[in-house]
């Protein structure tokens, strides 16, 4: 299992050639292999620090929730990336609470809050990832935030349609309307307005539970102007 883990972490984690021999068995004792059900949480703000999360399949939703119960999606994490926010605890300077849930059956490798910060605390090279993953994700939230509160719903309809469509490599979304409007942070009335105009300009062709991109042209440049 260690030399598994070894492998694995050495594919994703730059740091992992500055850690010492006796750093690198103490991470893969203190990492545990974690499966999530579709709808499940994983991380419940300031109630939880878990530890840091490698995805290696399935998908997480990051988010944030106003105090009547409102829910922001900041950013998902898909196989591959690495939820650091779940670990804040760790990181003196992060006083920011997200929740995180699984969007879909997903597994991943969960490093301990507590032996996660012994390792930042004695390592620079895993104290600097930390915070620069911090950093990057602290970025997606800003974005996130100044699309809900500056830009106009056809806008952002844009840009989510774009960003999905290079995340998945294709120019097909397969989400209901309810997801959309869940990860754009806003109604599902709104989202069906949206889907609606955009077809009547033929920028896109819609179906249940499905959107084709059928200019994205007309999608770039509404999303830039």
């Amino acid at each position: 299992m260690s030399q598994t883990l070894t492998e694995i972490f050495e594919h994703y984690f730059d740091f992992w050639k500055e850690l010492s021999e006796a750093e690198v068995e103490f991470v893969c004792a203190n990492t545990r292999k974690v499966s999530y059900p579709k709808g499940a949480y994983v991380h419940q703000g300031p109630l939880d620090c878990i530890g840091a999360l490698l995805i290696r399949s399935g998908q997480l939703r990051v988010y944030t929730m106003s105090e009547d119960g409102r829910e922001v999606t900041l950013y998902r994490l898909f196989a591959g990336d690495v939820g650091i926010l779940s670990a804040s605890c760790v990181l003196d300077a992060l006083t920011f609470d997200v929740y995180i849930d699984a969007e879909e059956d997903t597994e991943v490798l969960l490093t301990d809050a507590a032996a996660f910060r012994r390792l930042v605390e004695g390592n620079i090279h895993v104290r600097c990832y930390a915070y620069e993953l911090a950093t990057q994700r602290l970025s997606d939230m800003l974005w996130k935030m100044q699309q809900v509160l500056f830009l106009s719903a056809d806008r952002r309809f844009a840009i989510f349609l774009l960003e999905e469509s290079a995340q998945n490599g294709s120019g097909e979304i397969h989400l209901t309307h309810e997801q959309i409007a869940r990860y754009m942070g806003t109604a599902r009335e709104v989202v069906s307005r949206m889907v609606k105009y955009f077809n009547q300009e033929g920028w896109i062709k819609n179906s249940r539970g499905c959107i084709k991109i059928i200019d994205r042209q007309a999608l770039e440049q509404l999303k830039g102007k």
